[in-house]
Formats: C-alpha cells, sequence, structure tokens
C-alpha cells in the first residue's frame, strides 16, 4: 500500500511539476507519457489536468503574444508568466498533502 501511494505521489509531482522544466515539448511529453503508460486511475486523472493546463497556457499565450504585438497584452503575458509558475507550484503541494485527491487548476477549460 505504501510503495502504491509513493508511486502514485511521484507520477502526480512529475505530470504537475513539468511545467516548470521550460515550454518546450518535453514539458509536454511528461505528462502525456504518465498517462499513457500508468494504470493507476488517480496519477492518470493528474495527468490529464496537467495536459490541460499545458494546453491552456499554450492558448493563452497565443492570444496574449498577439495581443502583445498590438501593444496591450504586455500586463496579460506577465500575469500568464505568474500564473504558469504558481498553479503548478500549489498543484505540487496538494500532491504532497493528499496524493489521493485530484489537484483541480482554477480558470481553465477542460479539453480531455
Amino acid at each position: 500500500m505504501e510503495e502504491t501511494l509513493t508511486k502514485r505521489k511521484l507520477l502526480a509531482a512529475i505530470s504537475h511539476g513539468s511545467i516548470l522544466l521550460s515550454a518546450t515539448l518535453v514539458s509536454w511529453a511528461v505528462p502525456l507519457v504518465v498517462y499513457l503508460v500508468t494504470d493507476d486511475v488517480i496519477a492518470k486523472d493528474h495527468a490529464k489536468e496537467a495536459l490541460n493546463f499545458h494546453i491552456n497556457i499554450a492558448f493563452w499565450g497565443f492570444i496574449f503574444g498577439i495581443l502583445t504585438g498590438v501593444l496591450i497584452g504586455w500586463a496579460f503575458l506577465a500575469g500568464l508568466g505568474l500564473v504558469t509558475i504558481i498553479f503548478p507550484i500549489f498543484a505540487l503541494l496538494s500532491v504532497f498533502n493528499d496524493p489521493d485527491k485530484v489537484y483541480r487548476y482554477p480558470l481553465i477549460y477542460r479539453l480531455l
């Protein structure tokens, strides 16, 4: 039982923490691999939520990048940068506190 809990906590932490790596495909691949490889339902839910967060950050980064081109998106882009750092930290704290409860990012669209 303890081994399953440790594995679940590790997989969930890797999924949520991958956004802190970079905005490359590697950070997208980590939760995708966890989602496809693991058979633990809760770890899959954590990976799915992390993938949804990645998709939302990419979408809003694209939109705010276009708005930055017309000089009204700088504040939004800075706010998105803070959200990209702060929300995954909250997710990691939640995972380490209670790995059986799936962390749900606020203010995102859940596509998966």
